[in-house]
Formats: C-alpha cells, sequence, structure tokens
C-alpha cells in the first residue's frame, strides 16, 4: 500500500489523482453512453452502460484502498449481487457516496440526489444518464403559489425506481438529507448525538413503488477515523486512518409498505419507525466508536453560518 511507503502529502494527492480522473473517465463515458440510449435504447446499450458504471466503482475502490490503510466492512445478514435492496444510511462526508459505490458486496449502488447536483459536469450528468432520481425540495411559500407542485417529487422517485426493475439494484437514501456538521446539528437541535434528524419521505417513495422488488433494507453506519473531522481533506493529505461500514440487512415487511402520500396513520407510523431505527442507529455510531477506540467527534454548542 503507497500510504506505507510514501509520504502523507504525496499519498494524498495520488490518491486525489486516481478518484478524480476516475470521475473524468467513467462520468464522460456514462454520460456519452446514456445519450446514446436516449437514440438506441436497445438492452445492449444499456448493459454496456451498467458495465462502464460498475468501471467507476471499481476504480473509487482502488482509490481508497491507496489512500486507506484500514476499511472495515461489517456485515450482519446475507447478501447477493444479483438482489434489489434499499440502503439507508448516515451522511458524515462527501466522501460517503465514494466509499458505498466502492462495495462490491452490494449490486449497482444508485442515490437520491440534491435537484442541484444535476448540473454538476461528469458526477450529475452521469447520474442523469443512469437514471438516479434527483429530489427538488419545494417549500411552504412555493407550494401556496402552485400547488402544482405538489407531489412532483412523488412521480420523479416512482418513474426513476421503476427504471431499476430491469438491472439488481441498491438504491441509496441518505435520510438525513444533507451531510452531518456540528453547525447543522446544533441548527437542527438534533436529539440524536451523532445524527441530524430523518427524513422519512424518500424511504417511504422508494417502498411505495419497488417493495415488491426489493429483498431487503439495508441499514448501515458510516464512520470515519482521521487526523481531524474534515474526512474529505484527511483522504487528500494522507491522513486517513480507518473507514468502518457497518451494515444490518432488515426484511421488509408489512409496516413499511403504505402511501405515505395520501395515508396520514401510516405516515405518521412510518415516521416513527424511522425515528426508532435512528435512536438506534445513534446508539451505534457510539458503540463503534467505543468498540474501535476512535476520537468521537465534536458537537458544537453555537449555531454558525453554514
Amino acid at each position: 500500500m503507497l500510504k506505507k511507503w510514501l509520504p502523507n502529502w504525496l499519498n494524498g494527492l495520488i490518491v486525489g489523482c486516481v478518484l478524480f480522473s476516475n470521475v473524468i473517465l467513467f462520468g464522460s463515458l456514462v454520460l456519452m453512453l446514456g445519450l446514446i440510449k436516449l437514440l438506441l435504447p436497445l438492452s445492449i446499450v444499456n448493459s454496456i452502460l451498467h458495465s462502464a458504471y460498475r468501471g467507476w466503482c471499481n476504480g473509487n475502490r482502488l482509490g481508497l484502498w491507496l489512500g486507506c490503510p484500514n476499511i472495515v466492512v461489517d456485515i450482519s445478514g446475507d447478501l447477493n449481487s444479483k438482489c434489489w435492496y434499499l440502503l439507508i444510511c448516515n451522511h458524515a462526508s462527501w466522501l460517503d457516496i465514494t466509499v458505498l459505490s466502492s462495495l462490491h458486496e452490494l449490486p449497482a449502488p444508485k442515490f437520491f440526489l440534491k435537484d442541484e447536483l444535476k448540473y454538476v459536469p461528469f458526477i450529475g450528468t452521469g447520474a442523469w444518464a443512469m437514471g438516479m432520481p434527483f429530489m427538488k425540495r419545494v417549500s411552504k411559500a412555493q407550494l401556496a403559489k402552485n400547488p402544482k407542485l405538489k407531489g412532483l417529487d412523488v412521480e420523479r422517485t416512482k418513474h426513476s425506481c421503476r427504471n431499476f426493475r430491469h438491472h439488481p439494484t441498491t438504491i441509496i437514501n441518505f435520510v438525513e438529507g444533507t451531510r452531518y456538521t456540528p453547525a447543522k446539528h446544533s441548527l437542527q437541535q438534533s436529539p440524536f448525538k451523532h445524527l441530524l434528524k430523518p427524513k422519512a419521505g424518500g424511504i417511504a417513495f422508494a417502498l411505495e413503488v419497488l417493495a415488491d422488488q426489493f429483498d431487503a433494507m439495508l441499514n448501515t453506519s458510516l464512520v470515519y477515523s482521521g487526523k481531524t473531522d474534515h474526512v474529505c481533506r484527511n483522504l487528500l493529505k494522507g491522513e486517513l486512518d480507518s473507514i468502518y461500514v457497518s451494515i444490518e440487512v432488515i426484511p421488509i415487511d408489512e409496516k413499511m409498505q403504505g402511501s405515505y402520500q395520501s395515508d396520514d396513520v401510516f405516515k405518521a407510523n412510518f415516521q416513527h419507525y424511522v425515528n426508532e431505527l435512528w435512536v438506534t442507529k445513534d446508539q451505534q455510531l457510539a458503540d463503534i466508536y467505543a468498540q474501535q477506540d476512535l476520537p468521537e467527534p465534536k458537537i458544537s454548542k453555537e449555531i454558525e453560518t453554514l
């Protein structure tokens, strides 16, 4: 491993170049194949497109292998690369997407992304070509001005999820909706120590559309250890010491299925269910820090400018 033989700054530079080149190469290739698929919607084109996407995942695995000496993946339950999964996860860093996409145990990972990311070259355009759902938040003020905006995210999510029926897929949802920072934690007055408040809608939409297709839900937790709390900066400076990934396979049962948009009773029950998952996850993260003898991230007591 390069980290053993090279100074930290040089190792970080090499890792950064590998990951950046990987995004440029496969992001361009996936976009090109996505445009071809629009003109020639043939199964062979779609298969090549998914192979190119897998190339990006493998490149991420290489970059992480070069940059981090200790990556632990703890899986509770059985996973099959030919199955369909819904993966929920805490959102600790921009590196989360790279880590989750690099896990060869998972079938092709697809992400719920913020609508603004569709305009980001290579990343957003590649995600568009793969048919990933972009979530566009509508404020109460916007909804009051234009009631037709209500439910657009639901329909967009349903359309994207239907496209996943043809290839084994792991649909990944960062339930907090944004990356954890002490400032956001303080601003939300989150009741959790290591997490922001969960948003249940994206999970419910995916389950409503693909409940019969999903083989299980994967309750996943990510923990990083490095010189500072800035995970990506640690990686690019050769100072990321470990990545710990915990995956719990949870069967999908009746309490997870219903109409989140139209059934108020189901909505309340499902929000309670997700909140209970988050209570358990918060304790799990504390246990991981303790078991791995890792320093816990600092909790800010002040509301900072985001």
